[in-house]
């Protein structure tokens, strides 16, 4: 593990996206809540939030933060396609990323079990951090869009 104890507490904040891409009916069998596990979004929600808050047993070598925030949210694009994006806040000595990136991964992950039942081939694609505030770095924010869309 790092040694981070020199480095000062600040306000850290991470955002990080994925996508699912689907048959548009697997979609809206989920906006319609016409599943039999239940309402896909805020079971992926919640996943994201519990799994970012253990975000440590997850990945080997990574502190234990204590994470402040965490906002989860989906935006449906027509065609089959769910944009994931999490927003992770802490006052820490170390940075939020890997949480907002955990959130998105057990999101996505989440809404593939629950819609197995209905289609075996979703993919879960561009998982990546878009952008990071505070720590001795800095801030990041990714010149790039999410590939095939501007945002």
């Amino acid at each position: 593990m790092v040694d981070v104890t020199g480095k000062s507490v600040t306000s850290r904040t991470a955002l990080a996206r994925g996508v699912v891409r689907l048959k548009a009916e697997t979609l809206q069998s989920a906006l319609d809540g016409n599943v039999k596990k239940g309402a896909v979004f805020e079971v992926a929600r919640v996943a994201g939030i519990q799994a970012a808050k253990r975000t440590s047993d997850w990945i080997p070598l990574c502190h234990p933060i204590p994470v402040t925030s965490i906002r989860i949210d989906f935006e449906p694009r027509a065609g089959g396609e769910i944009i994931i994006t999490a927003e992770a806040t802490a006052a820490d000595r170390t940075g939020v990323e890997m949480e907002a990136l955990v959130a998105v991964s057990a999101a996505a992950l989440t809404i593939y079990d629950m819609l197995k039942g209905i289609e075996r081939g979703i993919v879960i694609s561009d998982i990546r951090l878009d952008e990071k505030h505070g720590g001795q770095s800095g801030s990041y924010r990714r010149e790039a869009p999410l590939p095939g869309r501007e945002e």
